[in-house]
């Protein structure tokens, strides 16, 4: 099976969820293949998953101070700060042979290929393993934060138990859309900064927490990583791992324009992005 590989490079937050969803309504009408994209954000920016209630959560006067932009995405899941980053979605249809029909099994045979990238980068990374796989009991942490990295979820990429790998999925249509990201470099107080808690002590804590569960390319390699290194190892292995073909391509011209609609209709909106 072919897939269609596409690498947009850098746009701002509206535009990069725009072009995640104009993939995926494209790809449900049956009018482009399978889809791997690799991209970036500039500015940066902060987004927050489906469900998530932002003005409880994320300090939007702290965001605009610093530059960050905000945007809603279509997945569910907690608060991402997307700057020194790989991000990747796919769309694929849910019924594909190939992929796993439940999301648990899918999140680990797309890790398989997000893996096999890193392993080219030289780095040994793992999948974070449901508790239930050793018998044990789970248990709800004490203490989370409204950050997506605050934990690893079953099947997202770790390295040496701290989470290097956040990712979320939606099915709509007949058609899964996962996007995540992969840290290049991580700031943790720059992230608790972005985010809202009862008190200054809070913060501290989650900060620290933060910290101590999260880890970068940058960190594990003792070097500077940078995006283009990073999406071609990615990109490279990527097929080959999941047993597709992947041919380079562009967003067919269908696609570019649905994406700028959505851009400015709907992900660049407060209508949407300040939906709950």
């Amino acid at each position: 099976m072919k897939w269609r590989l596409i690498n947009t490079g850098l746009a701002g937050a509206a535009t990069n969820m725009a072009i995640d969803e104009a993939i995926l309504v494209a790809y449900s009408e049956g009018k482009v293949p399978p889809t791997l994209r690799v991209y970036g954000w500039r500015p940066a920016a902060i987004s927050i998953g489906y469900f998530q209630r932002i003005q409880a959560e994320i300090d939007l006067a702290e965001c605009q101070r610093r530059g960050v932009d905000v945007v809603r995405r279509l997945t569910g899941g907690r608060a991402v700060l997307h700057d020194a980053e790989l991000t990747y979605s796919i769309v694929v249809g849910a019924d594909d042979p190939s992929i796993p029909p439940t999301i648990t099994a899918s999140y680990r045979h797309f890790s398989t290929g997000l893996l096999a990238g890193l392993a080219r980068l030289g780095i040994k990374a793992q999948l974070s393993m449901p508790r239930a796989a050793y018998g044990q009991i789970e248990k709800k942490r004490s203490r989370s934060s409204a950050a997506c990295f605050d934990s690893p979820s079953h099947y997202e990429i770790v390295y040496e138990g701290r989470k290097l790998a956040g990712s979320a999925q939606v099915r709509k249509n007949g058609v899964i859309l996962q996007h995540g990201s992969i840290l290049l470099r991580f700031d943790a107080e720059n992230m608790a900064a972005l985010l809202r808690y009862p008190s200054p002590e809070m913060r501290q804590t989650m900060t620290e927490m933060l910290a101590h569960r999260v880890i970068s390319l940058e960190q594990i390699l003792g070097r500077p990583v940078n995006w283009r290194e990073t999406a071609d190892a990615i990109s490279g292995v990527f097929g080959e791992a999941l047993g597709v073909g992947l041919e380079a391509g562009e967003l067919t011209a269908e696609e570019t324009d649905a994406a700028h609609r959505l851009a400015a209709g709907k992900y660049g909106d407060d209508s949407w992005n300040l939906l709950r």
